[in-house]
């Protein structure tokens, strides 16, 4: 297994949709996970260590297991099969070990709120696993951007992506149709 931490949430600008990053603890690689909008903001509360009047799922999974006793040892993103991502959330009461099927994003969810490791499976790390890339920004849009957009110093500012779209942008097309034209 391989040792992960949450790197980062990411937005898709093209569709909303949300990728949790997960980065080897001790190498390069990173896992991305597509996750929905609902689990994202569990996990960035978790994160952040943000209070809430009442608990959501994740704070009530959280005090269930320890009413009963048990306490969560780790999560582990243990399969991927037809592009989903399975979980198993590690749980332990005395001497006994209780495994949990979940789906990826919601063990993750917990484990940053009670502060265990998070794994991946060596196999899902191989099949799924990737490599940095001169730009973060590929793994969230499946795309890269040509070189003449990449700085040396990076997209220190966030903004590229509207130079970008400036730079390609033809403001002939805006203005007022010529003589003749519909």
């Amino acid at each position: 297994m391989v040792e992960v931490k949450v790197e980062s949430i990411r937005v898709s600008l093209m569709n909303q949709q949300r990728l949790v990053l997960l980065r080897e603890k001790d190498g390069p690689r990173f896992l991305p996970i597509w996750i929905g909008p609902f689990e994202a903001d569990a996990i960035t509360l978790g994160l952040q260590h943000t209070e809430i009047d009442r608990p959501l799922t994740h704070d009530l999974l959280r005090g269930a297991i320890e009413q009963l006793g048990a306490h969560v040892h780790h999560v582990v993103v243990n399969e991927l099969a037809d592009e989903t991502y399975f979980a198993r959330i590690v749980v332990t009461r005395g001497d006994e070990t209780i495994e949990i099927d979940s789906r990826s994003s919601d063990a993750i969810a917990l484990a940053v709120r009670v502060d265990v490791p998070i794994y991946v499976a060596d196999e899902v790390m191989a099949a799924a696993g990737q490599l940095p890339t001169a730009e973060p920004d590929e793994v969230a849009t499946g795309a890269s951007r040509p070189p003449a957009a990449r700085s040396a110093a990076g997209d220190e500012d966030g903004l590229d992506v509207f130079r970008d779209f400036f730079e390609e942008l033809d403001l002939g097309d805006f203005g007022p149709p010529a003589d003749g034209e519909d």
